[in-house]
């Protein structure tokens, strides 16, 4: 049967009476919504619950799959470690997730450490323990990698789960940037995110779930989105009916409600194909406006993915001179890779961008080096630095229009300029530092430049 219904729901602790203490009531609405469709789903002949928690244990480069076969867990970091959650593990299941997603080039599975169950785990489990009593679990977290990453590995949950009744559990909270008084304060992209995602929910639109800007996710302080991105590969070309239950954010934080009955197949909603050719055509606009700087970078990173084999470059008139460059890669709006010289290191900018678009393709520390089926998926643009000033007053500094050099002792930060997100000469400088491993209090020396950007 495969997956019978998914879920989206929070995991705000003090939901449980024993942590609310009376507080909970505040959030009766979502109480009254979980009740409501755990009850619902215990109707159905459900074997296995799937549960993909942001709070699990989460990997950069890695989507991990909980080993084992039994695990427990309680809430004592919440001061009510009384109240207890133990699960079997649906061992067959997670074999097979994980040989699907072996099979299609994704990396998940269950290596590395395995831990106590999670409060993003846990309490959906202990809304519906009230309800349903003989099932088992699967256990999955959350990853940096890419959104169409996370629907394929949903994708492969689908594949394997022929021969089972599946409940799916995307475990997440929403927005955490609703109010001044919230854990995180308020920014504009809090109420905005959530009002996307409810939209996106009521409407089935499983595409919104892909395509949202990562700084505004960030600047929202999202929980749940990349759960609900495996969810929606699980249900990848499924006829949806959508059940809306509730929403609201006291504490500053969003909490949502829905649940998606399967009514069948709809060949129509391969979203991930979708996506992915929507993609590929927007690059491909991109590719046909390059200029010389951008396209030479990506020769050079794609004639390297596939021969490992840096090329010999023409150079042009514009390339003879030197200077430092920094070459950018950008995959789904996310940033794949970026390696650059701030002096230069060659006898020609032609020379400095193929080494330093190898470097960024293929030894950029933060990533795994770019396959080849990635190729088609980049973005990538080039920045010529301009000469370096030293900088006496931050008032002359404009993180729209310079780039800065921080340095403290033998450590040394760079930040490009007009990045999203930078808006602040104090970001900028922070986020450097940051960079360098330099430590507030300690005297810095700053310097400044311009940027040539080609993109």
């Amino acid at each position: 049967m495969s997956v019978l219904y998914a879920m989206c729901v929070p995991h705000p602790p003090l939901i449980i009476p024993e942590i609310g203490q009376g507080e909970e009531k505040t959030i009766s609405n979502t109480i009254q919504s979980y009740e409501s469709i755990m009850k619902y789903v215990s109707t159905l002949p459900i074997e296995t619950v799937i549960v993909i928690s942001p709070h699990a244990i989460a990997y950069s480069d890695y989507i991990h799959i909980s080993p084992g076969i039994h695990a427990s867990g309680d809430f004592s970091q919440f001061h009510a470690g009384n109240v207890r959650i133990e699960v079997d593990y649906d061992t067959e299941l997670v074999k097979k997730i994980t040989q699907s997603a072996k099979k299609h080039q994704i990396f998940a599975g269950t290596l590395g450490k395995d831990d106590d169950l999670d409060h993003g785990t846990m309490i959906p489990l202990y809304f519906l323990n009230k309800y349903l009593k003989d099932y088992r679990v699967v256990r999955i977290g959350i990853s940096g990698l890419s959104p169409l990453t996370h629907y394929r590995f949903g994708q492969c949950i689908k594949e394997v789960a022929g021969d089972k009744n599946v409940l799916l559990i995307a475990s997440g909270d929403l927005s955490h940037r609703l109010k001044e008084d919230g854990p995180y304060g308020y920014k504009e992209e809090g109420p905005l995110f959530d009002h996307d995602i409810i939209t996106a929910w009521k409407n089935s639109d499983f595409m919104r779930f892909l395509t949202f800007d990562p700084i505004f996710t960030e600047a929202a302080a999202e929980c749940g989105l990349r759960s609900f991105q495996i969810m929606a590969g699980a249900l990848d070309q499924k006829k949806i009916k959508t059940n809306f239950y509730s929403y609201e954010g006291p504490f500053g934080v969003g909490y949502g409600i829905c649940g998606f009955e399967i009514c069948g197949e709809d060949l129509t909603r391969d979203i991930g194909n979708q996506y992915e050719k929507k993609m590929q055509e927007e690059v491909k606009k991109i590719k046909e406006h390059e200029d010389g700087y951008v396209k030479l970078a990506r020769t050079t990173i794609e004639h390297y993915v596939r021969e490992k084999v840096e090329i010999i470059p023409e150079v042009t008139k514009e390339m003879k001179r030197r200077a430092g460059v920094f070459v950018s890669i950008h995959e789904e709006g996310r940033l794949r890779g970026c390696i650059g010289t701030f002096m230069p290191v060659q006898d020609n900018i032609a020379l400095e961008i193929v080494h330093n678009a190898i470097s960024a393709c293929s030894e950029d520390p933060r990533f795994d080096p770019i396959t080849e089926e990635e190729l088609d998926n980049l973005i990538i643009s080039v920045d010529i630095l301009g000469e370096i000033e030293q900088v006496e007053d931050i008032s002359t500094l404009d993180p729209h229009i310079y780039g800065i050099i921080v340095s403290h002792g033998s450590k040394r930060g760079l930040l490009l300029p007009d990045l999203e997100g930078v808006d602040t000469v104090t970001d900028q400088i922070q986020i450097a530092c940051h960079k360098a491993g330099i430590h507030e209090g300690e005297k810095i020396k700053i310097e400044r430049f311009k940027v040539i950007r080609h993109d």
